[in-house]
């Protein structure tokens, strides 16, 4: 797993022992001395480079935030987002806009500020977020948490997705106990469980640390936890990974029932499906069908389509700017320089004796001509490449095939991405 960069940001030691006993079981503290040995990217020893308190000011300040891309609570409670949002004046038709001096004075009050979906907002995070989506193959959100000094803004509870908490600015204390609820799925959230909740919290901690700046705790979904800001303010990145379980591999195999048009057909009219009596033969008759459907081989292929669309299209590539890009394929030639856009998944697959090759992406794919595979090898390889030096079994070929990737954005240069400080190159498919 040496080619993981972005999960080697927020795991110390052994990536493999990671994957094999931590991964989904137990939560795991790295701190920020043990991260900066492998780090290449902030040899500081903290994420300095993602975020910052400035970030935090920034977006609320200039950016013209709105709901749901900011959260505010104190205790537990949700503030109503009337109380610091508002209109955004002449020219722009909302309403619910961030006020950010309505924001300082809750902050200033104690509550906690949560910048939700940063990996939208803020680029440095979103390229983390688009990074851990390839590293490891599931789909990743990211929150900001600004907290008080002395605070604490939520209680007890557990998150049905798996966490890295990067700690960014001051300390804060996290008392995680184990779950009273192991592997919970998207729709069996903590609340459902809350008087099992608050009396495992009320026993001894897993884990009772306080995360410095630079250090990141992981942990698995179901793991209770709650966290308190220290002397300073206090903020920390949450990266939430939407894990794909086999209860979604399930799922995605029972989408091929509905191709069977009994499976489709209504039931009766005036079905009572309150009384069991009278559902039982249509139970009967789709767990027929289902048995029948499973000693038949599964559609791997399917499959696999449907639970890639939810890794692929779960986070955005890096962002690209629109006017040098157009530029850079109006002035290519062999000097040029380009590179895969980073993550943005894709697939190459080889021709198939119809004289194409078919590059799939996460919404389309695309065909080209069976030559461009010579020069498609290279250029999707990962690494900056100059066109010039690209290997095409025909002179031109790699020009023609470098001009569609980049007005198809599949393709960036260096100069269309300018300001990003990237770790690794373009993301195939794992």
């Amino acid at each position: 797993m040496t080619d993981r960069p972005f999960l080697r940001r927020c795991v110390a030691g052994d990536l493999d022992a990671f994957a094999d006993e931590a991964w989904g079981r137990q939560a795991v503290l790295s701190r920020a001395d043990d991260l900066a040995k492998h780090d290449e990217a902030d040899r500081s020893g903290s994420f300095a480079d993602l975020f910052s308190l400035d970030a935090v000011d920034e977006l609320l300040a200039r950016r013209g935030l709105r709901t749901p891309f900011l959260r505010v609570a104190k205790q537990g409670t949700v503030v109503d987002s009337k109380h610091f949002t508002g209109d955004g004046g002449v020219g722009a038709e909302v309403s619910d806009q961030v006020r950010d001096d309505r924001v300082a004075g809750l902050f200033a009050d104690g509550h906690t500020v949560v910048l939700q979906g940063v990996h939208r907002t803020w680029d440095p995070v979103a390229r983390l977020a688009s990074g851990l989506n390839a590293d490891l193959g599931h789909p990743v959100q990211v929150n900001a948490y600004i907290t008080p000094p002395s605070s604490t803004g939520f209680s007890a509870h557990y998150d049905v997705h798996d966490v890295f908490v990067l700690q960014i600015a001051g300390t804060k204390r996290w008392h995680v106990h184990a779950p009273v609820h192991t592997d919970p799925l998207r729709d069996q959230p903590w609340n459902d469980h809350a008087a099992a909740v608050r009396e495992q919290a009320a026993g001894e901690p897993l884990l009772d640390e306080v995360l410095h700046p630079g250090d990141v705790l992981y942990l698995p979904r179901g793991f209770l936890h709650s966290a308190t800001a220290q002397g300073e303010i206090s903020a920390h990145l949450t990266v939430g990974i939407h894990v794909l379980t086999r209860h979604a591999v399930l799922q995605t195999l029972l989408a091929g029932l509905a191709d069977d048009p009994e499976l489709r057909a209504s039931l009766p009219l005036g079905v009572d499906v309150a009384d069991p009596a009278s559902l039982a033969p249509h139970v009967e008759a789709v767990a027929r069908k289902a048995a029948e459907y499973f000693t038949r081989t599964p559609d791997a292929a399917r499959t696999s389509r449907g639970l890639r669309g939810r890794v692929w299209n779960g986070n955005r590539p890096e962002s690209l700017l629109p006017l040098r890009q157009a530029a850079a394929i109006a002035a290519l030639d062999a000097d040029t320089v380009v590179q895969p856009r980073l993550g943005l998944r894709h697939r190459l697959l080889p021709d198939a004796g119809s004289g194409k090759v078919v590059l799939d992406l996460p919404d389309r794919s695309l065909e080209l001509p069976a030559a461009a595979a010579t020069p498609l090898a290279v250029l999707l390889a990962g690494d900056p490449a100059r066109l010039g030096d690209v290997p095409e079994d025909e002179p031109g070929d790699a020009l023609v095939v470098a001009r569609r990737l980049l007005r198809e954005g599949v393709l960036v240069t260096p100069e269309s991405v300018a300001g990003a400080e990237r770790v690794a190159g373009g993301t195939t498919d794992r």
